[in-house]
């Protein structure tokens, strides 16, 4: 069994190991599968993968609103697999704000944006009514939406509605602000707003925010993008800003890949589509970097071992080549003991 070192005081969101099991008719549908992730306090990071990845089930877990079956996860401090169910109240009404995509979970159709926002803080942390008029309208004003504090959702289009449902989920004050899929009933140029909206409470609240979608668009307004591909994290995408030499500022993207602690790691699509990658890759250690080749060794009739290195491409390196070389020698001669 591993013993997991407790999350630093930096940490906001770690998962270990995330398991999360399904079972349906007898049927078992593992939705994470020992996934792993760490979101560091006031971070703004995205979590991207197509339908069916574990987006929406991750999420669930990071809320409260599901329990993981194995693994570990905290969020603020709480441990979701041990936390019960008065401590999982607490948590949802003020250690993590939530935005859906649907407008309808947000606010509550009969109440105004201003009432809204109230009834969020008074349900989680009872705040006077002298306090929640001043935080009420500072948190309109944040969100650049002070003029709609008295229009209920109806008369709102759907970026007001998006930007005071982000209003609604800061208004208890949390650490973290979890949106799944905020902008995917968005245009762009709405999109582009809601967005920035988020970028905003980030940098002047603090608050962490996980953005979980399958939007593009996205990645361009966080510094780390995070791909979920069949249930584990694969890829992430970090972006930084530079200076040239004119004073011009560039961005500059690195993808890695997301090692797991047996080994494995699951290599960018565009990668192995390009490459032409699939069922089996050679490897080469080098001495700085290790080398993935595409196709499985063809040696012909008759060939044996020794022959294993005609497999390797002339272009590869001249380290990997002779290191192939080498392998297969130490592969064919007789060691101490009869070993091979």
């Amino acid at each position: 069994m591993t013993t997991l070192a407790p999350p630093a005081p930096t940490d906001h969101i770690l998962c270990r190991d995330l398991v999360r099991v399904f079972s349906t008719r007898g049927v078992e549908v593992q939705a994470l599968q020992g996934l792993n992730l760490q979101v560091t306090a006031g971070e703004m990071v995205a979590i991207v993968g197509a339908s069916g990845s574990g987006k929406s089930t991750l999420l669930n877990v990071l809320s409260g609103l599901d329990t993981p079956t194995a693994g570990s996860a905290t969020v603020a401090g709480h441990d979701l697999l041990r936390m019960g169910s008065r401590e999982r109240i607490a948590f949802q009404r003020r250690s993590v704000g939530f935005v859906w995509q649907q407008t309808a979970k947000n606010l509550l159709p009969y109440l105004t944006a201003r009432e809204n926002i109230a009834a969020a803080m008074v349900i989680a942390r009872g705040t006077r009514a002298r306090d929640r008029h001043r935080q009420v309208d500072a948190l309109l004003d944040l969100l650049g939406i002070s003029a709609l504090g008295d229009r209920r959702p109806s008369e709102l289009s759907g970026g007001q509605q998006q930007r005071t449902a982000i209003a609604v989920a800061i208004a208890n004050e949390p650490k973290v602000l979890l949106a799944d899929e905020p902008t995917g009933d968005l245009d762009e140029a709405t999109t582009e707003e809601v967005l920035s909206a988020l970028e905003l409470v980030n940098r002047e609240r603090g608050v962490t925010v996980l953005i979980v979608t399958h939007d593009p668009t996205v990645s361009g307004h966080v510094r780390r993008t995070i791909q979920i591909r069949d249930g584990r994290t694969s890829t992430e995408l970090w972006r930084s800003t530079v200076q040239d030499a004119g004073g011009t500022e560039q961005v500059i993207a690195q993808e890695f890949a997301v090692l797991d602690r047996v080994g494995r790691l699951q290599l960018p699509k565009s990668f192995t589509e390009t490459l032409r990658l699939s069922e089996m890759v050679r490897l080469e250690l080098e001495q700085d970097h290790v080398g993935v080749w595409p196709g499985i060794p063809d040696p012909g009739p008759g060939a044996g071992p020794a022959d294993t290195p005609a497999s390797t491409p002339a272009n590869a390196p001249a380290e990997g080549r002779r290191a192939a070389r080498e392998r297969t020698d130490d592969s064919t001669t007789p060691r101490e003991g009869g070993e091979r």
